[in-house]
């Protein structure tokens, strides 16, 4: 566990270090076959950015149609959960019938992390029934406790460096304006800010437009 902590924190991007994340748990939790990540932005937008293979996001997609299922409540309600067997299960009706179709037979979930309104859970599968126990659960755990703290530095670092990234974007376009108007920083920046409120377009994105086409956002190009 060690080694995998290391290996998960030595990642160079968010989105590696949710792959190795899911890589992990699958050659690490006993009677994984699949392994898959879910994150929440805001409490509402649900998505699968990391599984081992197409057939998690296949059952991911299930449970986000039928808004039920073992990581929905993981993630919003429990830290963790255990579906033994969906033959027989009768909590989620509507997600069990469509896993029993895709091939998958039990479920181990954990929540890995509550950021004010973003949520991330860890999703293990197999097309076996009964193929998770308290091992499973107690290894899934500790590793979802070394996954938690990786996932939240490579955030971090993402967070940082598309922060970087729009600074220089913004110092960009406000050059071309200055240089193209003959007006000061101040004065291209309040244009720039202008220019997102009209559009209801992020800075940073009113910033890459004009510095990749050479126009502002609605402007007839001369």
């Amino acid at each position: 566990m060690s080694d995998v902590a290391r290996t998960l924190q030595s990642e160079d991007s968010l989105g590696d270090t949710l792959d190795a994340i899911a890589d992990a748990a699958l050659h690490t939790v006993p009677g994984a076959e699949y392994a898959g990540l879910t994150t929440v932005e805001r409490r509402r937008e649900v998505s699968t950015p990391a599984a081992t293979d197409d057939l998690v996001c296949q059952v991911d997609q299930a449970q986000y149609d039928t808004g039920q299922g073992p990581c929905l409540d993981a993630v919003y309600e429990k830290r963790t959960v255990r579906l033994a067997d969906m033959s027989t299960e009768t909590q989620w009706p509507d997600f069990t019938r469509r896993a029993l179709k895709l091939g998958v037979r039990s479920m181990l979930s954990f929540q890995l992390y509550v950021q004010q309104d973003d949520l991330g859970a860890l999703n293990l599968y197999s097309a076996k029934a009964d193929a998770f126990d308290d091992e499973s659960e107690n290894v899934g755990l500790l590793l979802a406790a070394h996954a938690a703290i990786a996932m939240a530095d490579a955030r971090k670092e993402h967070q940082l460096s598309a922060a970087i990234s729009a600074r220089d974007l913004i110092g960009q376009a406000k050059g071309i304006l200055m240089e193209r108007h003959k007006i000061t920083g101040d004065r291209a920046f309040h244009v720039l800010v202008r220019t997102s409120q009209k559009a209801n377009i992020k800075l940073a994105e009113i910033a890459r437009y004009l510095v990749d086409t050479g126009e502002l956002p609605g402007q007839a190009s001369r």
